[in-house]
């Protein structure tokens, strides 16, 4: 019998960023069945882009429990976690190599039981690339969530084409939507913009973007124009940032309408008159909320950027067409078909979700034993370099040499690991872009 059945519904996420934290934590909430308490213990899976106390304070979604773990680590907890400890569901929200490992790395650890937890995972935002790629890492998972109705259809479109099961395949929605509407505009009116990490990527265009973002504060000083950042000097997020703003805005003169911020972008967006960006998945919680939204397309519109996503939407627009006092006007029909229900219905767009895992979790006999599609048969070349990724073998074993767990890191080891992770990152955002320049000369 489930725990669900007898107390609150158990709940284990692994993420291993603060974006995806924040997709899975949310996704947890979200698609529990009926009003079933939720006891929640997160797991950051250990890397670069593992999130800052402050990143996961930006989320607002409260853990029961919260610890840092390698992927190993993570196995043998979900080995141990028996009885009353028993998970009745557990969310992966990874990107699709980790996924796939714990997968087949869960596969191992549950072969033997009767019970095991219902497996979620899916996307945090928009798919806009390796479609394919991505979506077949995450095959096998009991839920493999779509956050709209075209991204559904793809995702089945995808598995029946190579001959996978496209059961899984379950609609929803962005978990992190939500806010009041849109009530009109504010006092000073306020421009957003919201930036991402690796988008664009070369200096050239994030100079332009934030040389166009000041013009614009200069061409209407009665407005207020904000820079929305992801993350402070020092921290990493989903995706590495080589060139931040915040160094690039100490080279430019803003005038005192310009200003960056931080914080819980739904916060942000309470505010917010027009919010800008290339292709953030901040533009959907803007549809959502009836804000007017634009993508833009300076830099052209291309699969790199990401904004190719937004072509029908009715969003894309210049700074040129900005700066003169355009406002756009979303296609309802396109807005309908991602997942952003700016006309209601968003409570009932996990129902389906909710269903499922409540089927799942009082199935008689348990689940089945998870069945990826990548297995040493049908990808032999290419998943044990996946799994090797987080120290596991072929068949899903620790290999020699995987981080211990069976203790609790020490004091060195703590400094080590801080340590390994600072000079990573100083690597990516200050060696490496250096090396690339010199290779340019």
């Amino acid at each position: 019998m489930p725990a669900s059945a007898t107390k609150a519904l158990r709940v284990a996420v692994l993420a291993d960023s603060d974006t995806r934290w924040k997709w899975g934590a949310l996704t947890a909430t979200r698609v529990r069945p009926g009003d079933t308490e939720i006891h929640l213990d997160g797991y950051l899976l250990r890397g670069r882009a593992t999130p800052t106390a402050r990143q996961l304070r930006e989320v607002g979604v409260d853990a029961d429990s919260l610890r840092e773990v390698t992927a190993v680590e993570f196995l043998r907890a979900m080995e141990a976690a028996r009885d009353e400890e028993a998970y009745d569901v557990l969310v992966l929200a990874l990107v699709g190599g980790g996924v796939q490992a714990m997968l087949h790395g869960l596969g191992r650890v549950w072969q033997d039981r009767a019970e095991r937890p219902v497996v979620v995972t899916g996307y945090v935002g928009v798919v806009y690339e390796k479609l394919a790629d991505g979506l077949l890492l995450r095959h096998g998972a009991d839920l493999v969530l779509a956050n709209s109705r075209q991204d559904a259809e793809r995702f089945r479109t995808v598995y029946e084409g190579v001959g996978a099961d496209a059961s899984a395949v379950t609609e929803v929605a962005l978990p992190f939507l939500g806010g009041a509407g849109y009530a009109g505009e504010h006092d000073p009116y306020t421009v957003v913009f919201a930036a991402q990490p690796s988008v664009p990527d070369s200096r050239k265009d994030r100079t332009y973007l934030l040389d166009r973002l000041i013009r614009h504060a200069r061409l209407h000083p009665e407005r207020e124009v904000l820079l929305k950042l992801r993350s402070k000097p020092g921290e990493h997020t989903t995706h590495i940032e080589e060139l931040p703003y915040q160094k690039l805005v100490q080279r430019a003169d803003p005038p005192p309408n310009f200003r960056l911020v931080y914080g819980h972008m739904g916060e942000v967006l309470d505010r917010t008159d027009l919010l800008v960006t290339i292709s953030s998945t901040a533009a959907l919680e803007s549809l959502h909320r009836r804000i007017p939204t634009v993508v833009l397309t300076d830099l052209g519109v291309r699969e790199a950027l990401g904004n190719h996503h937004f072509v029908g939407s009715g969003c894309l627009a210049s700074w040129d067409r900005l700066d003169a006092g355009h406002r756009p006007a979303p296609d309802p029909e396109w807005v309908a078909r991602q997942g952003v229900a700016a006309d209601g219905g968003y409570e009932t767009a996990f129902d389906e979700a909710r269903k499922r895992i409540a089927a799942l979790l009082v199935r008689p006999g348990g689940l089945p034993p998870l069945a990826p599609y990548y297995t040493p048969v049908t990808a032999p070349g290419y998943l044990p370099g996946i799994l090797a990724r987080h120290h596991l073998a072929p068949d899903g074993t620790p290999l020699p040499g995987a981080p211990a767990a069976d203790r609790a890191p020490g004091p060195v080891r703590q400094v080590v690991r801080r340590a390994a992770r600072g000079a990573y990152r100083h690597g990516v955002q200050r060696v490496a872009p250096v090396i690339r320049r010199m290779g340019e000369l």
